[in-house]
């Protein structure tokens, strides 16, 4: 069941895998107790007749994630806590053998997982093409799960679309269609307007900036530059949403779970400088004027709005 460490090996479908499965989910559910409101079998190993590397992946739902940070269910389990593993609202947890995902109810990303699991139940020449490419991606890249997993997404952007999927979900900046998006976003709405070269790209390495995608089912359509400040602060630099999907209220959907997920980690106040022509949007979500207080005391557009809120 185990596979060497930091090796990438894909084996053939083991009809056990669903008993293994039973035998975990059972142990998780009780340690979650009330919380959880369902558990489910994901990814490769709960596909009959998929080839998949030899880790079983359990998805719980619960009620409330915030929850699962106060307490260490998980952990007397065996378990390592991973955090979000750039998964916002997501708690990821590894041991031998195991990969868990838990989300709350609601999140987008459960009909996701779910919907890609049946259609590969259902489409065995998917089944067989979406085996052969991880064969192909673990020899090419045995030591590389950065490029493994990269090596995947466009098959499964191509299942998602196939299923219908679209839910609204939203992760930190990893694969290159996503910093693409990134560099575009900035750019579009930001820098060349202005004539000038983004002088922020150090941002993508530095541990306090957070670069989030929004997705709309495969359709990147939103992004935004986070960053965290001392005292329990987050300033929102950029937040911009697709022209297309405009006018949809998106924007502030997009912006609530960002303060949902900064409430979650601790912040109790959030800035940003807004435009003239963005105020509205601002002061409709619950944003008032207060004083930005950049701790680095970075050079502002004279024309820009300071506005905040206590979360």
């Amino acid at each position: 069941m185990s596979q060497k460490k930091d090796s990438i090996e894909v084996v053939p479908y083991n009809p056990d895998w669903p008993d293994i499965f039973e035998a975990e989910a059972t142990k998780i559910k009780t340690a979650l107790d009330g919380n959880c409101v369902a558990i489910h079998p994901i990814g490769s190993t709960s596909v009959p007749g998929l080839a998949a590397k030899p880790i079983i992946d359990i998805m719980p739902v619960v009620r409330d994630i915030i929850a699962l940070d106060r307490i260490r269910a998980m952990e007397s389990l065996g378990y390592e806590a991973k955090g979000e593993a750039g998964m916002l609202f997501r708690r990821f947890f590894q041991k031998e053998g195991f990969n868990v995902h838990i989300f709350e109810e609601g999140n987008g990303e459960i009909e996701g997982h779910l919907l890609f699991r049946d259609w590969m139940r259902t489409h065995s020449d998917d089944r067989n093409r979406y085996a052969k490419l991880k064969q192909h991606l673990a020899l090419l890249h045995p030591n590389d799960i950065y490029r493994y997993v990269v090596g995947k997404d466009a098959f499964v952007r191509g299942i998602h679309s196939k299923t219908g999927f679209s839910g609204i979900r939203i992760v930190e900046a990893l694969t290159p269609r996503e910093w693409d998006a990134v560099r575009y976003f900035r750019n579009k709405y930001f820098f060349e307007p202005y004539n000038i070269d983004d002088p922020y790209t150090w941002t993508f390495v530095d541990a306090q900036h957070k670069h989030l995608i929004l997705y709309q089912g495969t359709e990147i359509i939103g992004y935004a530059h986070i960053q965290f400040w001392f005292n329990n602060r987050a300033a929102v630099r950029i937040i911009a949403i697709n022209e297309s999907k405009r006018n949809q209220n998106i924007g502030s959907q997009f912006l609530a779970l960002i303060e949902k997920w900064l409430k979650g980690l601790g912040v109790t106040k959030i800035h940003a400088e807004s435009r003239k022509t963005s105020l509205g949007f601002y002061l409709k979500n619950g944003y008032r004027e207060m004083p930005f207080d950049d701790p680095e005391n970075h050079e502002s557009n004279s024309e820009d709005i300071a506005v905040g809120k206590i979360l």
